[in-house]
């Protein structure tokens, strides 16, 4: 699969991602401090799902209508970017067929996936 990593994912869940085999875009090492909608229009243009811990793309896709391909948002504060890598590399290994053009949370109590329709 093809992910974009929004700027603020843990640089270990970009090398679990990698080694597990899938293309992985990061925003920092392409373009760091782009905004939000270029974020998403950079997933959008390269068929890629989104992969963030910014709740901000939730208010785009959502509230804005903004299209999107797919948007994971990673909610695992307090745990070690290692576990963290881990609990990601295993969400999407579970559920990626699920997840494009869905917007999904990946976080301690598991994953949820929901279509994004606007509100």
């Amino acid at each position: 699969m093809t992910f974009v990593a929004d700027e603020n994912v843990d640089v270990p869940i970009i090398q679990a991602l990698r080694a597990a085999g899938h293309t992985v875009i990061h925003m920092s090492e392409v373009d760091p401090s782009v905004p939000d909608e270029i974020v998403l229009e950079t997933a959008n243009r390269d068929g890629a799902l989104l992969v963030t811990g910014d709740t901000d793309f939730g208010e785009l896709v959502f509230r804005q209508g903004k299209v999107s391909g797919g948007v994971i948002l990673v909610r695992l504060a307090g745990l070690s970017a290692r576990t963290k890598a881990a609990v990601v590399v295993s969400a999407i290994t579970e559920h990626g067929q699920e997840m494009g053009g869905r917007f999904t949370v990946v976080g301690p109590g598991g994953v949820r996936i929901r279509r994004m329709t606007r509100l």
